[in-house]
């Protein structure tokens, strides 16, 4: 989506971070959840600084990886080029069972499963200042300043990020949508 794309434009570290994830050439490799979800909110609330990111979730779609603990190879690397971000590093292909699901099928997929729809958005580099935006439920939510739980997850699970986020209170424009 390309007014995605124009915000993280304007966000020098959100570019370094892009730059350094595309460079680990990993497969259907993407930054998601708050890294897009919250420089959206921050920018439909006029913020003129964006909320610091408390962590940064890549998350990548490898079937073959043999190792299942790889992710801290790359959370390494990462952590060495950046060291003032916290990186999450996850492999989509493996946190099914974590979670007690069916197989995942590709990274999007893995984020259909996520607790509320709005954190299913991702992006990434795919070329010199090229990048791609993806989400398992459409970009309409998130631009409209709501939250909506994912019925593949208990609603328990989705109210009880929602408030220990504090997310209404730190973007008070958004709702809970039905």
């Amino acid at each position: 989506m390309d007014k995605i794309v124009e915000l993280i434009k304007l966000d020098p570290i959100r570019m370094e971070v892009l730059n350094y994830v595309y460079q680990l050439r990993l497969p259907q490799c993407y930054i998601a959840a708050g890294f897009v979800r919250n420089l959206v909110w921050d920018s439909l609330h006029k913020f003129e600084v964006s909320t610091p990111l408390n962590d940064v979730d890549v998350i990548y779609f490898d079937p073959t990886e043999s190792t299942p603990d790889a992710y801290l190879k790359y959370e390494t690397q990462l952590k060495a080029l950046m060291p003032k971000l916290n990186w999450q590093v996850r492999n989509q292909a493996i946190i099914h069972k974590r979670n007690s699901d069916e197989p995942y099928q590709s990274s999007v997929d893995a984020m259909s499963y996520w607790p509320e729809k709005e954190t299913a958005v991702a992006v990434r580099q795919i070329g010199l200042y090229q990048y791609e935006c993806v989400a398992a439920f459409g970009f309409e939510l998130l631009f409209n300043c709501c939250v909506t739980h994912n019925p593949r997850r208990l609603r328990e699970i989705f109210e009880n990020r929602v408030n220990s986020k504090g997310w209404l209170a730190k973007w008070p424009l958004l709702r809970i949508s039905p």
